[in-house]
């Protein structure tokens, strides 16, 4: 979940690492740290607590000079934010400094065997662990810095991204990854650029080499990228070419990405469909489904495994296999199904979901899939992710990057990814008729226009969050599709407030929940008629008799609901099964507004990071 940068070449790294930094630093801000070699050959290490931008104040005296360097934003695992945990860190001589993103898990074990050499550490991390295993093992057999780090990699247990830098070696960086994504950029002048993911990379190179798992690296001055395993058996990793532009990377001219990213949804989804829906409107195309027809079409059980929103997806996606394709489908939260034991058959399909293709349970659970003799599916964002790579086939979502924490776009472009697939299988099993799939397939080419249509409520949820700030706690009410439209509601209000909430289906609020009902509890209530719409009624009308307040986000048009909630955001007309692309809209920007009314950082949450890629 920390943010790695590094840069070798003929520029100034600085620069480059601190851009870096702050396109990374969704993926952790507890502290940030640097270390450079010098023009006069020094190794510097500075570090702040905080913020990359609290980093450039701390070293704004400071010899930054030098053109090779690495960088680090982090997202506390082991100790407190502090500057002593702060990475990079040095080894005990002061040779080698290191970052990591990622958990060792045997890294007591291995300090108590340090400790007991002779060895002091100041920080309490796992990383300091590994830096000074990696120095002890280069001195105490003459190994070369290569050599020892694949020596201590043989040692370690656990997850990592690693960069270090020799101050004896001052024109190379070598770095390695576990289960933790690094991508490394090949400039037009024999330049090296060094990243978590490719945002910091794409302004200077679209050139970049994915590394894989048991990977080490070697960055040199003025020679080819070398690539190789622990066992120093020589790796050939294909040169890919990335397509982000700087504007995705920017916020442009608003306040926050993620009201942005909010905005950005209706031409993301029909980017999300370009090229897999046909000109007239009436058929889709999945390479995905072409290929693998087979096991896709035949499959006796579909599992989705994801985490956060990209389970509320999975929710929305269960139903829709279910309803249209008629095969049973459970949806398991990944952190949960590694470790249970589950009953996976050789004719399950597991469908793993995540917007970063690098969340460590996601990929826990696929390869539990892929050793039970399941075949795997993975929807994700990122191109060249781990999940792409480890799953038989998939579909990316084609949402562009997602930099606020609170995923909004990455949800929906979900959502249609899921609703293209069950449409998909449904034509090709014949569980729908072809008037049906041509009638559905038509109404997802608007759901753009009609994400539109629901953004213009953007002023009048401004004025309502203003509103419901003093909240402590918020209800928020749905059913059918539409239940998963409250969970991410409730998701989405705490994460970037921290206002308590939670999503219900409507008919289980008497079942316990109705008790914290009263004047000061806000229910949010998504109403859109459909096949329960009635049934939504009589829920609203049991608020109503406790004295709660509801805000309903109903049908454009309906009176009835107008007459019994306190507050109503219209929305267009669509199909109950694609409710969910339009209803998420104005709760995403309920949250954000609520958010920045308290004054909250809104792309940067406490506690969070993006990309989850640790237990």
């Amino acid at each position: 979940m920390c943010g790695i940068v590094g840069y070798i070449g003929q520029k100034k790294a600085y620069p480059i690492l601190i851009k870096g930094l702050q396109r990374l630093e969704y993926r952790g801000y507890d502290s940030a740290g640097v270390a450079m070699i010098s023009t006069n050959g020094n190794l510097n290490v500075y570090k702040a607590k905080g913020k990359v931008a609290d980093l450039e104040t701390f070293c704004e005296d400071k010899d930054v000079s030098g053109s090779v360097g690495i960088a680090h934003t982090r997202w506390a695992t082991h100790g407190e934010p502090n500057i002593t945990n702060a990475h990079p860190h040095y080894s005990a001589s002061g040779r080698l400094a290191l970052i990591h993103n990622g958990i060792i898990e045997n890294y007591a074990t291995i300090k108590e065997n340090l400790i007991a050499r002779g060895i002091h550490f100041k920080s309490v991390t796992d990383t300091e662990v590994l830096v000074q295993l990696i120095e002890h093992i280069m001195l105490s057999n003459d190994l070369c810095i290569l050599e020892a780090v694949q020596v201590a990699l043989h040692q370690v247990i656990g997850a990592y991204a690693i960069a270090i830098l020799d101050c004896e070696h001052p024109d190379t960086i070598i770095c390695a990854r576990q289960s933790s994504p690094l991508v490394v950029g090949l400039g037009e002048e024999g330049d090296f650029y060094l990243a978590s993911d490719a945002s910091p990379i794409a302004e200077y190179t679209d050139k970049v080499v994915y590394l894989n798992d048991g990977d080490i690296a070697v960055m040199q001055l003025g020679k080819d990228l070398i690539v190789v395993n622990t066992d120093n058996e020589t790796q050939h990793p294909k040169v890919k070419l990335i397509d982000v532009t700087l504007g995705q990377l920017e916020k442009g001219g608003y306040p926050f990405f993620m009201l942005k990213e909010i905005f950005e949804q209706p031409n993301c989804i029909r980017d999300c469909m370009r090229g897999r829906i046909n000109v007239e409107g009436n058929r889709i195309t999945l390479s995905a489904v072409i290929d693998y027809r087979e096991k896709l079409v035949n499959a006796h059980r579909i599992i989705i495994v994801a985490c956060g929103t990209s389970w509320h997806a999975g929710l929305i996606g269960k139903q829709l296999i279910e309803s249209l394709c008629r095969i049973p489908v459970e949806v398991e939260y990944a952190s949960e199904f590694r470790y249970r034991e589950p009953v996976i058959f050789h004719d399950d399909v597991v469908i793993a979901i995540s917007q970063s293709g690098e969340t460590a349970d996601t990929l826990a659970a696929i390869e539990l899939a892929r050793r039970s003799g399941a075949f795997v599916f993975g929807v994700c964002n990122a191109i060249g992710a781990s999940i792409p790579r480890q799953t038989q086939t998939g579909v990316y979502i084609h949402v562009g990057p997602e930099i606020g924490v609170a995923s909004t776009k990455a949800f929906t472009g979900q959502v249609t990814v899921l609703s293209m697939l069950a449409l998909c299988i449904a034509n090709e099993r014949c569980t729908i008729t072809d008037n049906q799939y041509k009638e559905m397939v038509a109404e997802l080419t608007r759901i753009p226009a009609k994400m539109e249509e629901a953004l213009t409520t953007n002023e009048q949820i401004e004025h309502l969050s203003s509103i419901f700030t003093y909240a402590k706690n918020c209800l928020y009410l749905g059913r059918g599709y539409n239940y998963p439209v409250a969970l991410e509601g409730a998701l989405k209000l705490k994460e970037i407030s921290y206002i308590h909430a939670e999503g219900y289906p409507a008919a289980e609020m008497k079942h316990g929940p109705i008790a914290l009902i009263d004047s000061e509890m806000p229910v949010f209530v998504i109403a859109t008629r459909d096949k329960l719409y009635e049934k939504v009624i009589s829920n609203i009308q049991e608020v109503r008799a406790r004295g709660g307040r509801v805000i309903a986000l109903v049908t454009r048009g309906d009176e009835q609901i107008r007459n019994l909630a306190n507050h109503v955001i219209e929305l267009p007309d669509t199909f109950e099964c694609f409710q969910p692309l339009i209803a998420s809209i104005p709760l995403q920007l309920l949250a954000y507004h609520i958010a920045v009314c308290k004054g909250k950082d809104v792309d940067r949450p406490r506690n969070l990071a993006k990309s989850v890629t640790v237990e």
